[in-house]
């Protein structure tokens, strides 16, 4: 019995150990199973977190933009309102000057009106008066006879001028002076450029016409810079001396002929760094030569030019350096010789420097000068001069042009 029960006793204990180990088992089978729930949830949680730091930072980056958004539409609306002042700044101020040129007119205008309604002094004045001449601006086509008064509607003082109306202005006068002188030319009689140039030299301080009645002597005898550069001075000061300035003027044309022959081998260079340093030549003598001998266009800054372009306000400088830069600014290049020729002439036939013939001038209504000189067409019309005026002009051997339009070679030196 005892026996028995010892072994039923290791039975128990064994199949208890046995049960033991397979629970054991069981637990570490079933261990796994549950750590794989936890490391799941583990990954949800954090896949979670992402997302939500990911949408907050679209939220900062939205709100961001907007803020920028609203920046850029505040300063838009600054610079425009900035922009809006400164154009009624700039309305009040043209109207302040048209305001304060409104008295100027209505005073010339009240003038004008009085003058044409005054009464006449008796009927025999009334029967004699002639009938009202047509006015115009410009002819259209150019002619010997002097052109009609032009109207009364004259321009105010461009004072306060802007500058693309100060472009408009002058480039409008030298279409109208294209009209009045489409023949001009330059008024030295020339074969070449070396003739040219000589007689651009001589024309300082006296008249092209002078100079024209001159040189036919000089070229003959000394046809050629090899030839007037070898030339005696005294033979050449007695032809020269109508000219006036006659020895400086031969020792120019003397010196400058050397150089042709020295520095360019008789030939006149058609550069203007080269032209200026020939003996007694500037910026305006090169400037002749090269628009009229060589085709380049210049801009001949003489006494007429200086005189009438600040009677124009184009410009208020005095230097001819300067001028040439201010007017040069206001045309293409192209336009410069002719303009050179259009003013010029203009000056010497219309636009004097002591009597101005306001009445007679195509372009009055474009003059901030109109009325320093005589503004009654007849009497104005006395002041006219050369082809204006049925007189010759200043050219021997003028071009055909001119010849065709009513002009008139001027005599050689010593007829008439």
């Amino acid at each position: 019995m005892g026996e028995q029960v010892s072994d039923g006793g290791r039975k128990t204990a064994e199949a208890a150990r046995t049960a033991a180990a397979a629970g054991s088992a069981s637990a570490k089978k079933a261990a796994p199973a549950r750590k794989a729930p936890a490391k799941k949830a583990t990954a949800q949680k954090d896949t979670a977190q992402k997302a939500a730091a990911k949408k907050s930072a679209a939220k900062k980056s939205a709100a961001k933009k907007a803020a920028a958004k609203k920046a850029a539409a505040k300063k838009a609306a600054a610079e425009k309102a900035v922009a809006e002042k400164a154009a009624a700044k700039k309305a009040a101020a043209e109207k302040a000057v048209a305001e304060k040129a409104a008295p100027a007119r209505k005073s010339a205008a009240k003038k004008a009106s009085g003058k044409k309604a005054a009464p006449a002094k008796s009927s025999a004045a009334l029967k004699k008066a002639p009938a009202p001449r047509k006015q115009v601006v410009a002819p259209k086509k150019a002619t010997a006879s002097v052109p009609a008064a032009p109207a009364k509607t004259v321009a105010a003082h461009p004072q306060g001028e802007s500058r693309t109306a100060l472009v408009r202005r002058a480039r409008r006068i030298n279409r109208e002076l294209a009209e009045v002188y489409p023949y001009a030319h330059p008024e030295l009689d020339f074969e070449n450029p070396f003739q040219l140039v000589v007689a651009t030299v001589l024309s300082a301080q006296t008249t092209d016409l002078r100079v024209n009645q001159t040189t036919p002597a000089l070229f003959a005898k000394y046809p050629a810079p090899e030839d007037l550069a070898a030339a005696n001075p005294e033979e050449v000061e007695e032809i020269l001396r109508p000219t006036g300035f006659f020895r400086a003027k031969t020792k120019s044309v003397i010196g400058l002929s050397k150089a042709l022959v020295e520095q360019f081998g008789g030939e006149v260079p058609g550069r203007l760094e080269d032209l200026v340093k020939l003996p007694g030549v500037g910026r305006k003598t090169a400037f002749v030569v090269l628009g009229n001998a060589f085709g380049r266009p210049g801009i001949t800054v003489d006494t007429h030019f200086q005189r009438l372009v600040r009677r124009w306000k184009w410009t208020d400088e005095t230097d001819p350096d300067k001028i040439e830069a201010a007017v040069g600014a206001l045309f293409p290049k192209s336009d410069w010789t002719d303009l050179s020729h259009h003013v010029i002439w203009h000056g010497r036939r219309i636009c004097h420097a002591r009597k101005p013939a306001c009445g007679a001038c195509p372009i009055a209504p474009l003059c901030p000068a109109y009325g320093e000189g005589e503004t009654d067409p007849e009497k104005a019309k006395k002041l006219l001069k050369y082809e204006k005026a049925g007189q010759p002009g200043q050219r021997l051997k003028p071009p055909q042009a001119y010849l065709d339009a009513g002009g008139r070679p001027a005599p050689p030196l010593g007829a008439g």
